[in-house]
């Protein structure tokens, strides 16, 4: 396999974050087999030098990549490749806004909704310093009165969402009407078992497996703006798949 300084090349004029561009182009690299499942990439380091980047932008690709499960990283081995996982896009939606169209009452608890200083995990999906302020959410989101899904969402701290707009309309609504428009998100869709707590919240058995999905969410500039963790009654909710030949 040639270096990465020879398949990765970054535009350092463009909007689009750093990280995100190395990211971007590591998962095109994997997804067409060109970095084959196995592979053990150098440290961040080595990366860093090869790329002409600095250790926290590598750190924070690597990162994003290890959340969408196409790397995994173990103590004392290393960063190596996974592309084992079955992932289907989906066309992004607000699910507020879903429920609105097809007639079902959308409501909100607004669980919890507060400034906290971004974990490092947050930090690297939103392309910030660890530690930097950001909005911690948490909602219980109804459809006719009938509890559907537990909305966990990290935001920019500065983007004008409270939790009494979350109360009466959909996180991406509030964000446009902020003058920030969510173009763009990659979508991780699985599945666990509920939590005592979160089978409590949606009305479900102990052992009800519930959807998971977890998305970062980028504006017209490629900036990300939101880290969302969402979770959803797998007896009510279903995702839609439209899979076209080119």
């Amino acid at each position: 396999m040639q270096s990465l300084d020879q398949l990765i090349s970054v535009d350092r004029s463009s909007p689009v974050p750093l990280y995100f561009q190395v990211a971007q182009r590591l998962q095109d690299l994997i997804e067409a087999g060109e970095i084959p499942s196995g592979t053990r990439l150098d440290n961040e380091i080595v990366l860093a030098g090869q790329l002409g980047l600095s250790r926290p932008t590598v750190r924070q690709a690597m990162q994003y990549l290890v959340e969408k499960g196409l790397l995994n990283r173990r103590r004392g081995v290393g960063t190596s490749v996974i592309n084992n996982r079955v992932r289907r896009k989906v066309e992004m939606s607000s699910l507020f806004e879903d429920l609105e169209r097809a007639g079902r009452r959308p409501r909100t608890d607004v669980l919890e909704c507060r400034v906290v200083p971004a974990p490092e995990k947050v930090a690297a999906a939103l392309a910030l310093p660890p530690g930097t302020d950001v909005l911690s959410l948490r909602r219980l989101r109804y459809a006719d009165d009938v509890p559907l899904a537990i909305l966990r969402n990290h935001v920019r701290a500065d983007l004008g969402v409270t939790a009494e707009g979350l109360a009466e309309r959909g996180l991406y609504q509030l964000l446009r009407a902020a003058g920030t428009e969510v173009t763009a998100a990659d979508q991780t869709v699985g599945a666990r078992k509920a939590t005592p707590e979160e089978a409590e919240l949606l009305g479900e058995s102990g052992d009800a497996t519930l959807l998971k999905l977890h998305r970062v969410a980028f504006d017209r500039t490629g900036r990300p703006v939101e880290f969302g963790r969402d979770l959803y009654r797998a007896s009510m909710y279903s995702i839609d798949i439209s899979v076209r030949s080119d």
